[in-house]
């Protein structure tokens, strides 16, 4: 079996770790705009460091600029890709749409990589990434074999897969919990893992929302066959012995050598209450779910001395090749080929021997030594007249200097183009009109002020012509991609116009068949450049009402009404807990405060938990100058409905338990 195996590297400690225990490339981010902000990360200086040792050992370096950017950061973030492609660093990890685009155009050539939290799980999803420039696509968690499978035959991208980590419980790139809770947003590297806190489905159990960490080192030769190159990691937040042991594992995974005794080290290690599968072999249920005990937490202790001794020196890992002219009465020459480079340095003549000159064999034996060093030999070619002799302190020498210039690091120059800047737009005191979307077409008033509306795709085809209403593409787009681009096709025969889609997979499809196409809350659309790429977008409501405002696209809206989603998980808690059959559809969570969080079902893959109180911005509306406005209907009624427009037209007060949710406090 062939892979790519990817670490990560929280700190230069975890970085070296990595490397000398055969990891083929790394992935790691700097101080700001990365997906694991908590992490020790990297300083421009010490990004310069890493990537240099990183290709002296014939490993990549991925770095991570991976989460939403402000408008205000795209100049850092330009500047930042310039540095480290300067330095040498192979390719970016982005989730965020306008710095693909950014990318894509300021670095002609650069390899771009769709950070998971795209959410992207389809074919569809995989064409509109290609289509941006992309060349690598990072599998979500959730995905089965078989789903992995399906998208690999209907693409060219390159594929990478985590197989071993933390397992978050929603979809990657459509948690909102952290940052709702504490403004610690996870699609800005900050998030809290209130995940991992207590909270109960139906009062009947305890740390409903924390899974075990995944585990796939067992599945290495069903993944072969599913297209996958790359074997990822997770864990930037991790001790440098972790990074060991997981790279370790693997290694001996990919070579058949992975034994019982090694889970358990592995295990041990860290883990939550042991290991899953999940998702990949289609199980979702009470077996996936666990938290760090006591007894992980004292296992750990001994695994990780053994783990910390697999790194302590260099390994010989590089292959060098060496070519040595040894000729009477020309300096002696050393040429050296490894990394792809191909170095050849140079000492005195050779002296006539007085008592034992030196043969191909003795040269040979004295080149060989690479101790403390990366490199292991290859070949080596000796061309030597008989009878001389040098002094072996200038063999050695020699053999240092060609070791340390095929070592030494590269500054490299960038094609590069400045970024165009986008103004913060100058918005007209307008009234913006309103959207919505519906659960079901019993909420629908029938004299509504709705320019547009949508309901779920999977709603009756009555209920579309009776409303003439869009259709609310899935976010969670797991196997049905089919079933989806049939039921889209029938939905167009029958008259229905519009799309809106928080998916870029459901986005592309749906343009595909020809609909109009409208962008959700999902995309998540936090800055100009990415509201430019869909069409009357949706904007991320972890904004705040004047970032939101002054963003500059064309018809864009913001969520002012409505439970919003906190997460979006492919596993419910509340089945995996008591069964649908208790639940009737009425399942909620409830955290250590008694406070609760309403749980829905759908025929989408995928249930959602809503927050416990709705955003309410119907007082609010004169700070609100974007292009319209969307209210997001979940379990209201049709007499609710029409109490909450009427407020919002009268600019009125709630009288109930309402959220601002970040409008004013904003993300970190």
């Amino acid at each position: 079996m062939k892979f790519e195996i990817l670490a990560p590297a929280g700190s230069r400690e975890s970085l070296v770790a990595g490397v000398r225990c055969g990891a083929d490339a790394v992935y790691l981010g700097g101080k700001t705009l990365n997906a694991r902000r908590s992490a020790g990360n990297f300083n421009d200086e010490e990004l310069k460091k890493a990537i240099q040792y990183c290709h002296s050992h014939a490993v990549k370096v991925y770095i991570t600029l991976n989460t939403l950017c402000r408008d205000g950061e795209f100049s850092d973030a330009f500047h930042f890709a310039e540095k480290v492609l300067t330095y040498g660093a192979d390719a970016f990890i982005v989730q965020d749409i306008g710095i693909v685009k950014m990318l894509g155009s300021c670095f002609p050539g650069v390899r771009i990589h769709a950070s998971t939290q795209m959410s992207a799980m389809t074919p569809s999803a995989a064409a509109f990434l290609k289509k941006a420039g992309v060349s690598r696509l990072v599998l979500p968690r959730e995905m089965t074999a078989d789903e992995i499978g399906e998208l690999a035959a209907d693409t060219d991208l390159e594929l990478e897969m985590f197989v071993h980590g933390a397992l978050c419980m929603s979809v990657s790139g459509q948690c909102y919990f952290s940052a709702m809770i504490g403004q610690r947003s996870g699609n800005r590297g900050l998030c809290a893992q209130p995940c991992r806190l207590p909270f109960s489905a139906c009062k009947e159990g305890g740390f409903d929302l924390s899974l075990k960490d995944l585990s796939l080192l067992n599945q290495l030769e069903k993944i072969s066959g599913l297209g996958v190159l790359s074997l990822k990691i997770e864990g930037r937040m991790k001790r440098p012995e972790y990074v060991a042991a997981a790279v370790s594992s693997i290694k001996k995974a990919i070579n058949g050598a992975y034994s019982f005794k090694d889970e358990e080290l592995l295990k041990n290690v860290f883990s939550r209450s042991g290991f899953t599968e999940g998702y990949f072999n289609g199980t979702r249920d009470r077996s996936m779910f666990g938290t760090r005990q006591k007894e992980d937490v004292v296992s750990a202790r001994q695994a990780v001395k053994y783990f910390s001794h697999l790194y302590d020196n260099e390994n010989p890992l590089v292959p060098i090749d060496m070519e040595l002219e040894f000729l009477r009465s020309k300096p002696v020459r050393l040429t050296a080929e490894a990394l792809g480079k191909k170095v050849s340095v140079i000492c005195s003549e050779p002296q006539q021997a007085i008592n034992r000159a030196e043969t191909p064999e003795s040269l040979k034996n004295r080149l060989s030594k690479l101790g403390g060093t990366q490199f292991y030999v290859s070949s080596i070619k000796i061309k030597s007249d008989d009878g001389l002799m040098l002094p072996a302190a200038e063999i050695n020498a020699l053999r240092r200097k060609a070791v340390e210039a095929l070592s030494a690091a590269e500054l490299k120059m960038p094609l590069c183009y400045p970024p165009d800047e986008i103004p913060p737009r100058e918005r007209k005191e307008t009234t913006p009109y309103f959207t919505a979307r519906f659960a079901d077409i019993a909420q629908i008033p029938k004299d509504h002020p709705f320019k547009r509306i949508f309901i779920p795709v999977w709603s009756s085809d009555e209920a579309f012509l009776k409303t003439g209403a869009g259709a609310e593409l899935p976010r969670g787009l797991f196997g049905v991609e089919k079933r989806l681009e049939k039921r889209l096709r029938e939905l167009k025969k029958r008259g229905v116009k519009n799309a809106l889609c928080g998916n870029i997979g459901a986005y592309q499809l749906a343009e595909k068949i020809g609909f109009h196409v409208y962008g959700d809350f999902g995309l998540n659309v936090f800055n100009s450049l990415s509201a430019r790429n869909f069409n009357s977008p949706i904007l991320s409501f972890e904004l705040t009402v004047k970032e939101a405002n002054s963003i500059n696209a064309e018809d864009t809206g913001m969520i002012a009404y409505g439970r919003l989603p906190l997460m979006l998980t492919r596993i419910c808690p509340v089945k995996s807990r008591i069964g649908c059959d208790k639940c009737g559809k009425n399942g909620t969570l409830t955290d250590r405060r008694g406070v609760s969080f309403p749980i829905v079902c759908s025929p989408y893959p995928c249930v959602q938990l809503l927050n416990s109180v709705p955003l309410y911005m119907g007082d609010k509306m004169k700070d609100i100058k974007t292009d319209f406005i969307h209210f997001y209907f979940t379990d209201e009624s049709k007499s609710d409905v029409k109490k909450i427009i009427a407020l919002y037209k009268n600019g009125e007060k709630a009288d109930f338990d309402y959220t601002r949710g970040l409008y004013y406090r904003g993300v970190f």
